[in-house]
């Protein structure tokens, strides 16, 4: 072609069942690991590690991107890169939305806990009702010389 551009790259049919096999297979180990397989925090970037291996398998054999242009693959590479950046930023903030204990000396169920008996023992108070009297423990309860020491 005289002005420079090349035709479209004809994938061999060997290569193309190859990549088809391999999505298949990552398809198979996507349902394992979601059903079978319970690695806890790590579930969610093992599915995305599996998920971006398909999507580049997909990007690079079957719309050729392989044998196109190098800036489409610059474009595609940076663009990977930054959903990557993106949703790392996501899931650290996420992580650690209900990690409180480390600005609160008590979680948040225990917070709600003690607004809760507050609220009711105000109400009670403003319905002139006596207070529930509950026998409280002393200071030092459970506290003691319990520690293996022989109280020395």
């Amino acid at each position: 072609m005289a002005d420079g551009h090349h035709g479209h790259h004809i994938v061999p049919l060997k290569i193309l069942w190859g990549v088809f096999g391999g999505l298949i297979f990552l398809t198979i180990i996507t349902v394992i690991t979601a059903k079978q397989v319970d690695l806890g925090p790590l579930n969610l970037p093992l599915a995305l590690v599996i998920a971006g291996t398909k999507a580049t398998l997909v990007v690079t054999f079957f719309m050729a991107l392989k044998w196109d242009n190098r800036v489409n693959l610059l474009i595609f590479s940076l663009g990977f890169i930054f959903v990557i950046v993106f949703l790392s930023f996501t899931l650290f903030d996420t992580s650690f939305r209900g990690d409180m204990s480390n600005a609160e000396e008590n979680y948040i169920s225990d917070q709600e806990r003690i607004e809760q008996q507050l609220l009711e023992r105000q109400e009670r108070l403003e319905q002139g009702l006596p207070l529930d009297v509950e026998e409280e423990e002393p200071a030092d309860a459970g506290h003691g010389d319990d520690h293996g020491d022989d109280g020395h």
